[in-house]
């Protein structure tokens, strides 16, 4: 419809003709007959050469127009289901039809989104790229709140799309437009971009397309480095109005480097472009419902990145430069210098971004597939809308078969469509809420520099009121993921009352720590109580800072610092477990294993001592000289304890930094969350504030409902501590706040989210679903066996693996399990009738969507997004106590609820699960809807991939060890694990759901000739074997590389059980193992060896080939293994180097910091 209401007289209102002049042949479109959006053309002017048209105005649509967008939406989407006019069409026609009688507008499910973005890439008349449209991926960002969580799903999204170079077409819709509601907008014409930076003299250095919009970013605060093409930040705008930044890492944005193909002094014109083309700024309008914030990506023609965004006289203009070195004749257009040295760019184009693997088409190809897609278009739908300004290429026209094709342009539903600058509509939209104005905001913007000077006053005013904010640093490190996924968790938590910044440890400068306020910080430990690798260089250089402020800034006396960290990791001292005061219990300092502990702190104090009284200083009054004497230490360490902290917060860098930790890690392991807890001990002795004491995240004790409740706490204590007013309620979802029947709803939906699809939302990753190729039982014998799982991966590009990766598997719980369950549930729907849990926000009427789980069923729900099997938490008994009608019942539970001790006894002794403890307490009878809220997520396993993507294309298999224990001290039932028994049950054919993680610290080196050790027990044979499979198939299969040693030692109970041993003489005598030593520590007939043993035994080899041949060892095992083996290869190094004990763990040490040193841990299987 146009401005006056009527729809425009159209030259096209019947079938059109439409001639191809260089085939001679002819089309009819009728598709265009079945649009009723209006064009850009009039009866006497054509205006379809104009740039940006057709901008959607801001009004909100009227409930009978978004009706009517709807139904054809539906109708077009269960056509294309052949199920068009069925039972499901009409029943879902009914819902959404009711929905807007009721409230104006509707909800998409994920698959009517997804098929429509699908669509609307179809019908975008501009897009030459089409041909691909129905593989269009759709990230779904409709949940967000905050402009940080879009930033979030940003990442994913540029992760997913570039995808190591080989690209994939990606769309993150996020929340649709609201009546009396700001829009979300990301400010971005496109999401990635180079910053144009005006000269003083007028000259713009970088992009002069983004100079004003670059002014903009640089007014919120945002600095760039003034170069070439410096990236621009993601600015976005949510229901606040009130714009934000982010800078992009590094990492997410992948850059080809320009060289050509024949001219060496190309690379020297230092001209890159960045991989990914996403236009950011349009709007999905879809079935009625506007999506204004809906950034998508293709990839790219090389002409658009060569011959526009290179040569356009407005753009970079580099064509003089190029033709001058290409020694053209630059000055007369005879020449047609531009022509050569414009294809000449296009060639470097091209091929730099190939040489680089990275996804690109030349125009002549483009245009070839256009016309595929126009064919297949015709014969599908009868038409095919196209804008032949935009359809031909920039270079070689007339080349090309598009230039000689008839095109009609006109609109279709859903489409993309331009809008009215995210500023200019920031505006309007006040405006129109505010009832200053009533106009739709739909009047052409003229120039965008009138617009940047309104929003930069406004963005003035932002960031002023940013300033005010109290600033918090969010630290983290990880080794998966989890703790980075928790601070941004935080940050959005923080970010309404907060000025927040989420930093990865490796990127934080800890001399900005003496200037901070406020600082959160998640650790993960990782592998035997070892830092991530992110987090190593920030604590030592942490623990450098400590010790250098406690030492009047000297080095000399210092203590390396794997040193201190082995000793507080395994003596366990750390001012996390101290009193108010700080400082270890009186019963703790003088235990006999903390002397260690006492002797290190004299030696320093001592040597500290000597140092000051050189220097003329005396240590604090409160440090009596006797404390610094052996033969008292043990009666005096307590005071020692409490003069030495007094001493060290005298000269800390830290003093007045409030700050808490959240640590995570697994009590599967023996160093339990130790890195968390020595950066929590660092920080305090640093002189900071802890504001909250550390709080440790189980790995096996839903963590994730640990995080919340830790961080519902932090941000309740931030807010008292600097004032700040928390009005609202509902910033984070704590299951334990979910206490009654009466918070739950459980509403019906038809049909559930796809598994892998549900999965992957509520474990943030990219599952999918694979066919079991192969089960085979390795060995048997009681309840102790391997089993080996070969999958079907295909050509899925996400889960592409190399030698030493980790695969995720997503188990599911025991069918009898659950129906035993679900006969003990009140208010249980239909099990098999698919829902949606609403959970009540606030103490009003208000019910929103569980933030974890999906549509699903209830038996869906328990048996593969719940976990069942874990003992329930305090919390829980507690909610079960409530309910429970046998007062015997009820006091058993409260007291287990309430007593720590005695629910600890209970926990190790039966490790019940749920349905055993519902049977112990028949009494209980759970409501439905509050058990689903209060039980936590079913985590996924990580197994170590046992084989290589080469020697097993398009497959990968796992090795998997029985996980049976018996509870009761072993009097008990059988309890087996839920992953390890859900694969041995699968059988060929199977669904699988799976996810690739990637573990850059076990992948074999890039270097060719250093040699390698292997080292493994029991299944962790399995990464062992991968690395093997790699370097048969590089030797003897693809005849590539030169052979290194190739050492392998591993251990198991009998030689029944020696896992692949016919593969393991095969690679002997392939040449791929040198050696292949085997230790067996159960055999009748030989005396029990250990892995470690066989080492210790050829330590002359093993120090050879990892000390003095620069080798690499990887380990991969349980943890008291690789304990042994640490230990015996300290022997090794000391023995063969003939080393002191000191100078022996500095090498190991430094071969661990030069990354020769692999690790791939397991815990210690029964958790009772």
């Amino acid at each position: 419809m146009n401005a006056s209401g009527s729809k425009p007289q159209c030259p096209f209102s019947r079938p059109q003709n439409l001639s191809n002049f260089e085939s001679s042949k002819e089309v009819t479109d009728i598709l265009h007959m079945k649009t009723d959006e209006a064009g850009v053309c009039s009866g006497t002017v054509c205006n379809g050469s104009l740039m940006n048209i057709r901008r959607m105005p801001l009004n909100i649509r009227s409930p009978s127009e978004v009706l009517v967008q709807a139904k054809e939406l539906l109708g077009e989407y269960y056509k294309e289901k052949k199920k068009f006019e069925s039972k499901d069409h009409l029943v879902r026609l009914q819902e959404v039809t009711k929905s807007i009688n009721r409230t104006g507008t509707y909800h998409l499910t994920y698959d009517e989104l997804e098929f429509g973005a699908k669509l609307a890439w179809r019908n975008a008349p501009r897009c030459i790229g089409r041909i691909s449209w129905n593989k269009l991926h759709v990230i779904d960002g409709r949940n967000v709140k905050t402009g940080r969580e879009m930033f979030e799903l940003i990442l994913e999204h540029l992760d997913y799309a570039t995808n190591d170079g080989n690209i994939r077409s990606t769309i993150t819709v996020f929340p649709q437009r609201r009546a009396g509601q700001r829009d979300f907008r990301v400010w971005n014409q496109q999401l990635i971009a180079y910053a144009g930076y005006e000269q003083p003299d007028g000259s713009v250095i970088g992009d002069p397309a983004f100079k004003e919009f670059t002014k903009m970013c640089q007014k919120m605060g945002w600095k760039g480095s003034g170069g070439r093409f410096d990236v621009l930040p993601f600015v976005v705008s949510t229901r606040t109005g009130e714009p934000e930044w982010f800078e992009y890492p590094k990492d997410k944005v992948l850059v080809v480097k320009f060289k050509h193909p024949e001219y060496d002094w190309f690379e020297g014109l230092n001209l890159e472009w960045f991989a990914i083309p996403a236009v950011a700024s349009m709007m999905l309008d879809c079935g009625g419902i506007q999506y204004t914030a809906a950034p998508f990506n293709g990839w790219y023609m090389a002409s658009e990145i060569a011959t526009r965004d290179l040569c356009d006289v407005q753009r970079y203009n580099v064509l003089p430069i190029l033709g001058e070195k290409l020694g053209l004749d630059t000055k007369s257009p005879v020449s047609l210098w531009k022509d050569k040295a414009t294809v000449e760019l296009n060639v470097a184009v091209l091929h730099s971004f190939k040489e680089e693997e990275v996804t690109i088409v030349d125009h002549h190809t483009a245009a070839e597939t256009f016309m595929q897609f126009h064919s297949n278009e015709y014969r599908q739908r009868g038409g095919c809308p196209a804008d032949w300004a935009w359809i031909v290429p920039p270079l070689s026209g007339s080349l090309t078969p598009v230039f000689h094709q008839e095109m009609s342009l006109y609109y279709m539903k859903p489409g993309y469509e331009y809008q009215i600058p995210a500023w200019i509509a920031n505006e309007k939209q006040e405006k129109m809420m505010s009832g200053e104005s009533s106009q739709d905001g739909s009047r052409p913007i003229k120039k965008f520099k009138k617009a940047a000077l309104a929003v930069i006053f406004s963005t003035t005013l932002y960031v002023a009121a940013l300033a005010k904010r109290v600033r918090i640093a969010i630290i983290y490190a990880s080794e998966t993921g989890k703790s980075q996924g928790y601070a941004n968790t935080l940050c959005g938590i923080f970010s309404h009352r907060f000025n927040p910044e989420v930093i990865c440890m490796d990127d934080y400068d800890v001399s900005r720590l003496s200037n901070e306020t406020l600082v959160a910080i998640l650790a993960s430990t990782t592998g035997v109580g070892e830092p991530p690798q992110n987090g190593k260089e920030f604590t030592k250089s942490l623990y450098e800072l400590r010790e250098r402020s406690h030492a009047n800034g000297s080095d000399e006396n210092m203590l390396p610092f794997w040193d201190d960290y082995e000793e507080v990791k395994v003596n366990g001292i750390s001012a996390s477990n101290s009193s108010d005061s700080g400082i270890p219990s009186e019963k703790k300092l003088l235990s006999k294993k903390n002397r260690g502990f006492f002797h290190r702190l004299v030696r320093k104090l001592r040597r500290r001592k000597d140092s000051e009284t050189e220097d003329g200083h005396q240590l604090d009054g409160n440090v009596p000289s006797y404390y610094l004497s052996n033969s008292s230490l043990y009666k005096s360490n307590y005071n020692l304890a409490k003069s030495t902290n007094s001493l060290f917060r005298n000269l800390d860098p830290a003093t007045d930094v409030s700050f808490a930790v959240f640590a995570l890690g697994s009590t599967n392991y023996k160093y339990y969350c130790s890195f968390g807890k020595y950066v929590d001990n660092l920080m305090f002795t640093l002189g900071g504030d802890r504001i909250m004491e550390l709080t440790c995240g189980d790995e096996t004790e839903n963590q994730q409902d640990t995080f919340n409740a830790w961080a519902d706490q932090l941000l309740g204590v931030c807010c008292d501590r600097f004032q700040v007013d928390r009005t609202t309620s509902g910033d984070i979802y704590v299951a334990s706040q979910i206490t009654s029947s009466k918070q739950v709803r459980l509403v019906n939906q038809n049909g559930q989210v796809q598994l892998a699809k549900g999965l992957s939302t509520v474990h943030k990753k990219n599952i999918e679903t694979c066919t079991v190729v192969r089960s085979e039982s390795l060995y048997e014998d009681g309840n102790k066996w391997y089993h080996k799982l070969t999958v079907n991966i295909g050509n899925k590009p996400s889960m592409q693996y190399v030698a030493g990766d980790h695969i995720g598997v997503l188990p599911s719980n025991s069918q009898l399990m659950v129906h035993g369950i679900l006969e003990r549930l009140v208010n249980c729907p239909d099990p098999a009738m698919s829902g949606q849990i609403l959970t009540q926000r606030g103490e009003g009427d208000s019910w929103v969507p569980h933030p974890n789980l999906p549509v699903a069923s209830t038996r869906t729900l328990l048996e593969r997004y719940l976990d069942i099997t874990s003992p329930p938490s305090q919390e829980l008994l507690k909610l079960m106590a409530s309910v429970a009608t046998n007062n015997k019942q009820r006091s058993q539970l409260n007291n287990l609820a309430t007593d720590i001790d005695m629910y600890r006894r209970w926990r190790k002794e039966k490790y019940p699960n749920l349905l055993e403890v519902l049977n112990e307490f028949s009494s209980v009878r759970m409501d439905t809807g509050l058990l689903l809220c209060r039980l936590p997520i079913l985590q996924p396993r990580l197994y170590s991939v046992s084989s290589s993507p080469d020697f097993e294309e398009g497959e990968l298999t796992l090795t998997v060890a029985s996980l049976i224990y018996a509870t009761k001290g072993g009097k008990g039932p059988l309890h087996e694990g839920v992953c390890t028994s859900y694969i041995r049950k699968l059988k060929p054919r199977d669904k699988i759901e799976l996810f690739h993680k990637s573990a850059p610290e076990f992948q074999v080196p890039d270097e060719e000739r250093s040699p390698i050790i292997l080292i493994g027990a029991g299944s962790g044979i399995a990464p062992l074997r991968g690395i093997w499979q790699h370097y048969h198939y590089q030797y003897n299969i693809n005849r590539s590389g030169l052979r290194r040693e190739v050492t392998l030692f591993y251990g198991c109970q009998t030689r029944g059980n020696d896992l692949y041993a016919e593969e393991k003489l095969s690679m002997c005598r392939a040449g791929v193992l040198k050696e292949a030593y085997l230790a067996l520590s159960r055999d009748p007939k030989m005396p029990k060896t250990y892995v470690q043993d066989v080492l210790l035994v050829n330590g002359k080899e093993v120090y050879k080939q990892l000390v003095l041949k620069a080798g690499h060892v990887y380990i991969c095992g349980s943890e008291s293994m690789a304990d042994g083996v640490s230990t015996a290869l300290l022997s090794i190094v000391q023995d063969h180097g003939r080393k002191t004990p000191d100078q022996a763990r500095n090498i190991i040490q430094k071969i661990k910091e030069e990354r020769r040193y692999h690790e791939d841990i397991f815990g210690n299987g029964s958790p009772a």
